[in-house]
């Protein structure tokens, strides 16, 4: 490690900062107009949760109410991951916008902040998100936390930060409060859980609170990020400390996925093979013997259930997003509705799904989530299907055209198609 990492991080961030453009800028447009459909989505689905009277000048998103702005990041923060259809960075492990989208909007209520700050808020936040999970993964996730909890709260606050202009020492006490307050348990989606969307609701609750005392400047640690009891030292055995300053010509938000599919990107690869399958060769269910699916190790620990417990449990699920997307050929919300989790030809189909490691998957250079799936019928013949890139990754990106689909498509299934036209017009349209 450098021997003060947090004061050559924020050194990267603000040279990063001087390099951002109109083409970057726009894509923070795409990358907002994306969090506010999913964010409706969930709302939707959560409705019956946040049913409070809230008072604040901060909007709940598709609850038509206001909060203060901790409460606002908090409750956008969960309705924006409970879909599992947020954007998110594979390399990383990391989801982004569920987190820093929903403290950075919460803050742009509370302060007045225009849509350039807006934009630059979201850029630096998931720069800085992403570049400490890159750090510190896949040692982090090994020991169990959750990087959109942890370093999800470090790239709330920064995404703050730079939305209000902080100076170096602002946005060091920023980052020190942050990195303090970073959590996020991995057990917390076991089981029949509902709660994993909390560890992105308390990292965008976390940050804003991280931001509000680090405008005051107060002096912290030397570094907070590398120190001898630093956030890093104790969140991960493995650290590549070089991960978080190394210049690239890119920013991180060009390198982000947006999901089409509604379950755990771990099983985007293995869905898209089994949708290939299904269009091509439409074997009747009854008639497959078995489905193999090899891929690499960290998408298979608490992901091979097939003892299903609710939607959420079926988002996590490979077993059922697979066999879900074979048998309705899509993967899209409502494959993964109530009533889908009860149909007998889905739960016959995952009893037939094996999955197993494959060590050559284990190893790739940028972080592929590959999957291959062999669908055997019982005559005996087999066909298969490997996807490297799912629908959304960066190599196989999904349009802008393809992006304000998805969020009329949200945008309708929540009731609210009489806000589509008017957010894109203040999102996309005026610019």
């Amino acid at each position: 490690m450098g021997k003060n990492l947090t004061d050559e991080f924020i050194a990267y961030l603000k040279k990063k900062e001087k390099r951002i453009t109109k083409t970057i800028l726009d894509r923070a447009r795409l990358c907002l107009l994306d969090y506010i459909g999913v964010t409706h989505a969930g709302a939707y689905a959560n409705r019956d949760i946040f049913n409070e009277k809230y008072s604040g000048d901060c909007s709940l998103i598709g609850l038509d109410s206001k909060a203060d702005m901790k409460t606002a990041a908090m409750i956008n923060a969960f309705n924006a991951h409970t879909a599992e259809l947020d954007d998110g960075h594979r390399r990383g492990m990391i989801h982004l916008g569920a987190v820093i989208v929903s403290a950075v909007t919460a803050a742009a209520d509370r302060y007045g902040l225009d849509m350039p700050d807006i934009s630059k808020g979201i850029i630096m936040g998931y720069e800085a998100a992403v570049r400490a999970a890159m750090a510190i993964q896949p040692s982090h996730k090994k020991k169990g936390f959750h990087t959109t909890g942890t370093c999800g709260a470090v790239g709330a606050a920064v995404g703050i930060a730079f939305s209000r202009g902080y100076n170096e020492k602002q946005l060091k006490s920023t980052i020190s409060a942050a990195a303090t307050s970073a959590a996020g348990l991995l057990e917390i989606q076991e089981d029949d859980s509902e709660l994993k969307p909390y560890n992105a609701a308390h990292a965008a609750m976390a940050g804003a609170a991280a931001a509000e005392l680090g405008v005051l400047g107060l002096p912290g640690p030397d570094d907070i990020l590398a120190g001898a009891r630093g956030m890093f030292r104790l969140l991960a055995d493995e650290v590549n400390a070089e991960r978080m300053v190394e210049d690239t010509d890119y920013f991180e938000i060009e390198k982000i996925y947006v999901k089409p599919y509604a379950a755990c990107r771990h099983c985007h690869s293995a869905m898209e093979a089994a949708i290939y399958l299904k269009n091509e060769y439409d074997l009747p269910p009854e008639d497959i013997k078995s489905i193999d699916i090899y891929t690499y190790k960290l998408a298979i620990r608490g992901h091979d259930h097939k003892e299903i417990k609710g939607v959420s449990s079926a988002k996590l699920s490979m077993p059922y997003s697979v066999a879900a997307a074979y048998i309705l050929g899509s993967g899209g919300l409502e494959a993964f509705s109530s009533d889908k989790l009860e149909r007998a030809d889905i739960n016959a189909l995952i009893n037939k799904i094996n999955i197993y490691e494959k060590d050559e998957f284990n190893n790739v250079k940028n972080g592929e989530r590959i999957a291959e799936v062999v669908m055997t019928a019982k005559d005996g013949s087999a066909q298969k299907k490997r996807v490297d890139y799912a629908k959304g990754d960066p190599e196989n990106s999904m349009t802008e055209e393809d992006i304000i689909d998805k969020f009329k498509m949200l945008m309708d299934r929540s009731g609210r198609s009489d806000k589509t036209e008017s957010t894109l017009n203040e999102i996309l349209y005026e610019r």
